[in-house]
């Protein structure tokens, strides 16, 4: 399995808030089931790298669906095979080294 993160950014809209957006992106990833964690820059989804990158392509098409007129998206993917990964070990890693709590 693998990790995303995914970054939209509506452009071409009346609105500099992209709230509604990621609001609406996070509806999208509930009801289709996904393990994911907002933050504050992005979304952390967890699953294999085919469903990873098909949801990227419908995540991306989300803001043109509520008429924003361009759509930038970063994505960022983390295809670790030598063991499992999920969401937050990295987080938790760090903390350990530093001596704080998991």
């Amino acid at each position: 399995m693998a990790l995303m993160q995914i970054t939209i950014i509506p452009v071409g809209t009346d609105s500099t808030s992209v709230g509604d957006h990621v609001a609406g992106v996070q509806k999208l990833l509930q009801e289709r089931g996904c393990t994911y964690e907002l933050a504050d820059m992005g979304t952390v989804i967890h699953g294999t790298v085919a469903e990873l990158l098909q949801l990227a392509a419908d995540i991306h098409e989300y803001p043109f669906s509520c008429g924003a007129q361009r759509v930038v998206t970063n994505i960022m993917l983390d295809d670790r095979r030598d063991k499992e990964q999920a969401i937050g070990d990295k987080r938790r890693a760090v903390q350990t080294r530093l001596g704080g709590k998991s």
